[in-house]
């Protein structure tokens, strides 16, 4: 197993683009590959990494499976209102560098070119789990609903009385470990 960090968040250097994010993954699948002999890949993404996980993993045919937990459908609305979200980037600390990013419209450009739904639908069949929380006040449920509505075969489970956070609810984990014991398994 690897977990890592997306450049601006926790202990990792560099500024939030969406770009970068797709980037930092592939780089991360890369490397496991290269220094493991690991012949399956299967990602677990929550929040915007579960979504960049559906976009990276739709065209790379090392990616077995992927568990997403509270991911988006797209980034409309980000892309509607890129400054305001530029704003919240810089007030979360996932952008430091001032003068970032060097071009407003190449940065706000990847809102629009990722799609998760329509990455959803490239990545069937290959098994995906897509857990929401009922009460997720960032991100509607609807969005995990077009994720496993596009994939055609996805596992869909929402949690009654859980929020954003899935990845600290006891029983979206316990789910998770099933589902990921099952994807071995096959």
């Amino acid at each position: 197993g690897m977990t890592f960090n997306f450049r601006g968040t926790g202990t990792s250097t560099g500024d939030f683009s969406l770009q970068g994010w797709v980037e930092d993954l592939r780089a991360a699948i890369d490397h496991l590959t290269k220094v493991t002999d690991v012949r399956r890949v299967v990602l677990v993404g929550t929040n915007t990494g579960g979504s960049i996980a559906v976009c990276v993993g739709a065209d790379d045919p090392r990616v077995d499976a992927l568990g997403l937990l509270s991911p988006r459908a797209d980034f409309d609305d980000w892309g509607d209102h890129p400054r305001r979200f530029l704003d919240h980037a810089r007030e979360i600390g996932a952008i430091r560098t001032p003068g970032f990013p060097p071009s407003m419209d190449d940065w706000s450009r990847a809102f629009r070119r990722f799609r998760p739904v329509d990455a959803a639908q490239r990545f069937a069949p290959r098994p995906m789990l897509v857990m929401h929380g009922e009460d997720d006040d960032s991100v509607p449920t609807s969005d995990a609903r077009q994720l496993a509505r596009a994939h055609g075969n996805a596992e869909l489970s929402l949690l009654a009385g859980a929020g954003h956070r899935l990845r600290h609810d006891p029983r979206a984990i316990a789910i998770l470990m099933g589902w990921l014991d099952r994807v071995r398994s096959t």
